[in-house]
């Protein structure tokens, strides 16, 4: 494999798109240092895992030798993004922008690499513009494309209203390609309408046009909605290593295959190992040990790592679990089963429909995390501790029928 297909291919793991391909692999085979774009407004004080997975991404750029430019947008923050918005966001204060500027600019060197990274804030071009400027910029696009959205189509469609100065959103940050010279243009999936007006506008100001690359919006902890610190759905890349291997040891099963997917730097075909020994009966407890492990070493480092897991593991080792709980031994003919009707069977709740709404309470956790799946199924060949409610826990071993 030459040296531009093993980039590639770097670079592809984890990406959602790449527009176009065959030009970034151009790019990537004239030797040159390529200027990588994102760009993040400061809407709250700190970063999360859901920044990282794209934060990851340059990063991998800079391994191969490129440039980094990393855009703080304290002038569109101004603006207010309205990607996914049924409604008009109100926009920052300046003073928030700037505060939560600062702290982005002390945090992303947890990840980038100092000596490759350029850090540019959007108001430095755009706040010299005049009025004049930013009109001849608006005649580069019609409302016709701007409606094209999903959020402004379905808004204008609702008859809810859409501000004039969110049509400005996209085209400020279309811009900010032009003023950067960009190669590459980074950012999630919901927003590639964004990074494709920059693209646009490169070709209209006489430039060769970016690169898009959309990497996964990363879900938070509840499995469901995009990970936000307004949600409370977050895990802080600054937050105590106890705190975050905790939560980290909170997700699902499911989610935590997804985490080590877009967040984890092992080589995917060590996580299709680990994933398959977990198929095979390894606890996913200790698959998230490993997860957790890797993500708080590399926010905190690796002690840490491992103090957060012991501690972890005495908090669950003192819990109110009573030393003379039950112990249920049953065999699967499957892959496992099914927890609903082991809930009942095992006399934790006194029937089906209480299992289901003592799940749906958040009062049922396995192995001391709080489960709402109702689908769930235990894998066999393990054991578990099951708790409903306060006081009412049992111990349960699992086997494969031979």
């Amino acid at each position: 494999m030459s040296s531009v297909e093993a980039a590639l291919e770097q670079l592809q793991r984890g990406a959602d798109e790449i527009i176009r391909e065959d030009e970034l692999r151009e790019r990537l085979a004239s030797g040159r240092r390529l200027r990588i774009k994102a760009g993040f407004d400061p809407t709250a004080p700190d970063l999360h895992l859901g920044h990282t997975v794209l934060i990851n991404k340059l990063r991998q750029f800079q391994t191969l030798g490129h440039q980094v430019v990393f855009l703080i947008g304290d002038f569109t923050g101004l603006i207010g993004d309205p990607t996914g918005r049924s409604a008009t966001r109100k926009p920052l204060t300046p003073d928030d922008v700037a505060i939560n500027a600062q702290t982005y600019r002390e945090q992303i060197f947890r990840i980038l690499d100092p000596e490759q990274t350029e850090v540019v804030f959007n108001s430095d071009w755009m706040g010299q513009m005049t009025a004049t400027d930013m009109i001849q910029l608006a005649s580069h696009h019609t409302v016709a494309r701007m409606l094209e959205r999903d959020d402004f189509h379905k808004r204008y469609q609702d008859n809810r209203p859409i501000a004039i100065h969110e049509f400005l959103y996209p085209l400020v940050q279309g811009y900010d390609s032009v003023a950067l010279r960009a190669d590459v243009e980074l950012g999630g999936t919901d927003q590639k309408f964004n990074l494709l007006v920059g693209r646009e506008l490169q070709r209209e100001y006489g430039q060769a046009p970016q690169v898009l690359m959309t990497t996964p919006v990363l879900e938070g902890l509840d499995g469901v909605q995009k990970m936000s610190k307004s949600l409370g759905n977050y895990v802080g890349i600054r937050e105590p290593a106890g705190e975050m291997f905790g939560k980290l040891m909170s997700i699902s099963d499911d989610l935590m295959w997804r985490y080590f997917e877009l967040l984890s730097f092992r080589p995917l075909s060590e996580i299709a190992a680990l994933r398959q020994q977990v198929d095979e009966g390894l606890n996913p407890r200790d698959a998230k040990f490993q997860l957790a492990g890797e993500l708080v070493a590399r926010f905190h480092d690796a002690a840490a790592a491992e103090q957060a897991q012991a501690e972890f593991i005495q908090r669950f080792q003192q819990g109110a679990m009573p030393a003379d709980m039950p112990f249920h031994e049953r065999t699967a003919d499957g892959t496992g089963l099914a927890l609903v009707p082991l809930l009942k069977a095992l006399e934790l709740v006194p029937s089906t429909s209480e299992a289901l709404r003592m799940l749906k309470q958040g009062a049922v956790r396995v192995d001391g995390e709080r489960v709402e799946d109702k689908d769930l199924e235990l894998p066999a060949n393990a054991e578990y501790v099951l708790q409903v409610g306060k006081r009412r826990f049992a111990r349960l071993r699992i086997e494969k029928s031979s």
